[in-house]
């Protein structure tokens, strides 16, 4: 005799109870008469609904407050940037300008100011580099002769050999070519061009009249009478077809009479801070040279920055504003990082842009005021005013500015890299070794010799002045260097000061906040899957004891029929 016995497989896990059990619930709810479902779903309710609502009251705070304080940070750092773009296209700046820009154009140097910038040029004739070309071959690969030539340069002389392995028009342009490389290149380069009458060897040095060439047969090595064919100013030679196509020259510039030779057609010392672009040569033709003042950019960046720091104070206003009789607060009212955004901002008007003795400094000299509810407000005479009477000085306050207070010294280190400031330097030697010292006592420090710059000097990182870098072009006992940082300096500062992030004890305002939001955020997460377990705990104990009333309820009514049922089979023999 076969025996089958039969496993019922055990309950798992809470949740597979808890479904079970509901559905016995619904099953004997009709044994009680109770609704015990609801009524488990009420008291779980009922015992947990204040903190349920204290929860989500902290959780809805928690997310208006990073919300809010994202749009400040967004507010106080796109602000920041977009002034920052806007002062480094150049539109802010006295751009110069040429009267004839056929003849030449002029562009400043970076860095450099040209606020009185007035002359008057000729380009008496352009740079040009010395060309030879060649008689034309059949091909490339013609055979050209033997022997060397002597290629003789400013930089000085090579031989150019060529033998049975490199006998070809290819051959000797590329050993021209090869003799222009490494640590002493001759600057003369080689290319054969190709036309209807076959192939042509170029040669082309470098611009100047100095670096005009030679190529003439080498007296050690002569070439032979194929080979001398592309010798060119070699008196012993009859019988080159090398011509000059075009000779080297020097490009001549007359400014105030006087007469300037440049190798080049780009000049860059003949007017301080401005660089010459060379166009065409026209003898007789005077070209002008002046300043094209940016006061309608300006006029129109300072209404700009106004309407932005009023955007970002309408965003701040409301997410700090006090509750009313009709509406709550904001969601970081009464936050102190808002109130030090706001201290920051409220400085911005009264700070120093620029230490031009001459002229205004600050933006409220300029008719930038604030109003009674925290926002600015431009007066458009007392700017155009501003504008009229002192340019140069309103042009430095939106420009970040660098100087030093004597000539021998120029601050070669870039805009921004240094922080806004007066620096004295000292005991400064042109060398060689050259040195200096920057600050004074008990500060002091030395400076460093400049990595990329043979006269150049750079501060120690542990300096007063970090990232200040000199070319020094004299000795100085003594002079200041001024840094100013104009108002797309002072607004990166006060973004930056608000958003650093060095360390947990060195945390700007809005980075503090929005730490500690987050971490709320990250508590408040954890309470919630807290609440969430002790209310599905207290769901089951009780879904437990109506399971067991049920049960009894169920058992007692069996009884009471089955007592029923024999009380009326009594009743019914008697």
């Amino acid at each position: 005799m076969t025996t089958t016995t039969t496993t019922t497989p055990p309950t798992s896990t809470k949740s597979a109870v808890a479904t079970a059990g509901s559905s016995i619930l619904a099953s004997l709810g009709a044994g009680s008469g109770i609704d015990t479902t609801s009524l488990v779903t009420n008291l779980v309710t009922a015992t947990f609904s204040n903190r349920e609502s204290t929860l989500q009251g902290k959780q809805t705070a928690n997310t208006a407050q990073i919300s809010a304080a994202g749009t400040l940070t967004s507010g106080i750092s796109s602000f920041a940037t977009a002034l920052n773009t806007l002062v480094a296209g150049g539109t802010l700046k006295s751009q110069p300008s040429s009267s004839n820009t056929s003849v030449l154009t002029v562009k400043a140097t970076d860095g450099a100011k040209l606020a009185n910038l007035s002359a008057n040029l000729e380009v008496r004739q352009l740079a040009q580099a010395q060309t030879l070309v060649s008689a034309p071959l059949a091909t490339a690969s013609t055979a050209v002769g033997l022997g060397s030539l002597k290629l003789t340069t400013p930089t000085g002389a090579v031989d150019i050999t060529i033998t049975a392995a490199n006998n070809s028009l290819d051959g000797l342009a590329k050993a021209i070519n090869d003799a222009n490389t490494g640590t002493n290149p001759t600057g003369v380069s080689a290319t054969i061009v190709s036309d209807s009458t076959g192939k042509r060897l170029v040669l082309k040095g470098a611009s100047g009249a100095a670096n005009a060439f030679s190529l003439v047969s080498d007296p050690a090595d002569p070439a032979d009478a194929n080979l001398t064919r592309f010798a060119f100013d070699d008196p012993a030679v009859t019988g080159s077809t090398m011509t000059g196509a075009q000779l080297a020259q020097d490009a001549i510039i007359r400014m105030d009479g006087v007469d300037s030779k440049y190798t080049t057609n780009t000049v860059t010392d003949l007017i301080d801070g401005a660089t010459l672009n060379l166009v065409t040569a026209q003898p007789g033709t005077t070209v002008s040279l002046g300043i094209t003042r940016p006061t309608s950019a300006i006029s129109q960046a300072v209404n700009d920055f106004v309407s932005a720091y009023n955007e970002l104070e309408s965003q701040i206003t409301t997410a700090s504003a006090a509750p009313t009789g009709n509406s709550d607060a904001g969601p970081l009212h009464g936050n102190p990082a808002v109130r030090e955004l706001q201290r920051q901002l409220k400085t911005i008007t009264s700070s120093k842009l620029t230490t031009l003795p001459d002229g205004p400094q600050t933006l409220a000299e300029i008719g930038v005021s604030t109003k009674q509810d925290g926002t600015l407000t431009v007066d458009s005479a007392k700017l155009a005013k501003a504008l009229a009477t002192y340019p140069d000085a309103v042009e430095a306050m939106f420009n970040p500015g660098q100087r030093s207070s004597d000539p021998n010294l120029q601050v070669s280190s870039a805009i921004g890299a240094t922080k806004p400031g007066t620096y004295t330097v000292s005991n400064i030697v042109v060398g060689p070794p050259v040195g200096g010292k920057l600050g004074v006592i008990p500060n002091q420090t030395p400076f460093l010799p400049h990595p990329t710059d043979a006269s150049g000097l750079i501060a120690m990182t542990n300096s007063i002045a970090p990232g200040l870098a000199i070319h020094v072009l004299g000795n100085v006992s003594s002079a200041t260097i001024t840094v100013d940082p104009g108002l797309t300096g002072v607004l990166q500062a006060i973004s930056d000061d608000l958003l650093k992030n060095k360390s947990d004890t060195q945390k700007g305002a809005l980075t503090a906040l929005s730490d500690t939001l987050n971490a709320q955020t990250k508590s408040l997460t954890t309470a919630r899957e807290k609440l969430t377990t002790q209310e599905g705990t207290y769901s089951d104990q009780l879904t437990k004891q109506f399971m067991a009333m049920q049960t009894a309820v169920a058992s007692y009514k069996s009884i009471q029929s089955y007592m029923t049922q024999q009380i009326a089979a009594w009743s019914n023999k008697n």
